[in-house]
Parts: C-alpha cells; sequence; structure tokens
C-alpha cells in the first residue's frame, strides 16, 4: 500500500490501522466479513488471528478469513487458533475457473472438510474464457489487460498453445449444449460443491446478464466429464493475474545454504 515495511502485510499495527481506515471511508460502525488478502511470512499467524479476534470482540467486524492461501496454511492457522483458543478464518477466496483447476486438489477439499465459505474470484480467467479470446481472432495486445500481459494472450507463443486449444474445445462444447463460453465458465464454477460463491466483474449490464444466466445453468454429468477432458481436474493452464507465490520459490535464500556451511560441508 505504499513504501515502507509497515505498510504492508498482516501485522497487528497494520491490520488495525486499515480496519479503521475502512470503516472511516465505508462510514459504517462494523465490517462484515474482513479478509487477509495474503499470506505474510514477516508475520506469525498467531498475531495476525490474536488481532483478528480482538476486532471482532471490539465489534468492529463480524468475521474474517483469508484469500489466495494454499491449503497448508490454512490448515496451520486452523491449528494455531484452536490451540490458543482465537477466532479462525471462516473464509477463503481463492482464483478458479476452468483453465485454473488447480485449488481442486487441496484448497478446495481443505475448506470443504474446515467448513469454510469459498469466494471464488477470475472465472472467467482474466479474459480467456469470455468468448472474446480466440485462436484465430487476434486480440489486440494495446488494451485493457492484454496491454498488462501481452505474452499471455499472444496465441504464437507456444507456452500458450494449450490454453487457446482448450478455449477452442470449451466454446464447442459451449455450442453444444446452448450456451455461450462465459455462462458455460460461470456454470462450471458454481457446480463445485465447496464454492459458496463468485465474484464477478462485469462491465456493462449485458455483460451481467451472461453471468447471472450461467449462475442459474445446471452442467449435466455428460458437460462436466467433458471438461474434464479438455482440462483434467487439478490441472491449470492459466496463472491468474496477482496470485500469491510462496516464499520459498521467490526468495532464492530459502532454498540455499550459506556460501560457509556449503564449503564446511
Amino acid at each position: 500500500m505504499g513504501e515502507g515495511r509497515n505498510r504492508r502485510g498482516n501485522s497487528r499495527r497494520w491490520i488495525i490501522k486499515e480496519v479503521e481506515e475502512s470503516l472511516r471511508r465505508l462510514d459504517t460502525d462494523w465490517i462484515d466479513l474482513y479478509q487477509v488478502h495474503r499470506p505474510d511470512h514477516t508475520t506469525d499467524i498467531e498475531e495476525t488471528l490474536s488481532t483478528l479476534s480482538d476486532l471482532v470482540s471490539a465489534g468492529k467486524i463480524r468475521a474474517f478469513g483469508c484469500s489466495s492461501f494454499p491449503a497448508e496454511e490454512i490448515v496451520e492457522a486452523h491449528h494455531v487458533a484452536e490451540r490458543r483458543a482465537l477466532g479462525r478464518f471462516r473464509t477463503e477466496q481463492p482464483p478458479y475457473s476452468i483453465i485454473a483447476r488447480g485449488i481442486e486438489t487441496s484448497v478446495l477439499p481443505t475448506c470443504r472438510r474446515l467448513g469454510m465459505g469459498v469466494l471464488t474470484w477470475s472465472p472467467l480467467a482474466s479474459g480467456f474464457l469470455s468468448g472474446k479470446v480466440r485462436k484465430d481472432h487476434p486480440v489486440d495486445l494495446s488494451i485493457g489487460r492484454a496491454a498488462l500481459t501481452p505474452g499471455r494472450f499472444d496465441p504464437t507463443i507456444p507456452a500458450n498453445a494449450a490454453k487457446f486449444e482448450a478455449v477452442e474445445k470449451l466454446a464447442e462444447l459451449a455450442d453444444s449444449i446452448g450456451c455461450s463460453l462465459p455462462e458455460l465458465a460461470l456454470a462450471f464454477v458454481v457446480s463445485h460443491p465447496a464454492v459458496t460463491s463468485v465474484i464477478i466483474g462485469p462491465r456493462t449490464m449485458e455483460q451481467l446478464d451472461g453471468l447471472l444466466k450461467g449462475a442459474a445453468l445446471t452442467l449435466d454429468d455428460e458437460a462436466l466429464d467433458r471438461i474434464d477432458e479438455i482440462v483434467p481436474p487439478g490441472t491449470d493452464l492459466y496463472t491468474a493475474d496477482g496470485v500469491w507465490r510462496p516464499h520459498v520459490l521467490t526468495d532464492a535464500g530459502q532454498r540455499r545454504r550459506p556460501i560457509a556451511d556449503r564449503a564446511a560441508g
């Protein structure tokens, strides 16, 4: 949120400050659901849960959850909450779409076992499932989301081949069952028993109407089996914008012994 280590993360100081700021901006006395945006390995999870629990006791938030947490982080948070008699995460907000199914492996089963609500985001995979991004219909890479990450939308790049191939097959499936590709995309996400709600981002009433049709569409087993053939369960053909990456992957120092230790060994 700005320069300096004290303007980010899940520390007590920062959470309390930002809750107060949110209450001021919203002109309200409480927040129904406050979610920690990403894991923060510079702050112990006990400090985060303790702070959020205190805010519930103070009546400033009603419930709290997490967003883009991997399954192991969710389990650790629940374990700490139980051991320290603190409030626990009630929701998780992960990215989920037909071409980004990685959370089916552990995040969704974990949330279901723990009785957590799941509010998924990016059901159209940054526009890949909007019906406008097709293999033989070049995307204008100078505008919109494509301008931010042009390499992701370029069909000539070999790494994108699987995404574009899947989109073509999914579009054919949507045609065969009499719906649009966005409707199919939303209906798929809603069909998972662990999913509570889906966050959408329509810009026009037409887009909103189309997505709401998808929310009301029930896919039969034949359609879901066909989707599984196109994109196998648990498979990510696409990585959502801004998705969290574990610090053990982003910080090389977490994967390498100090030089002195290597020399001694």
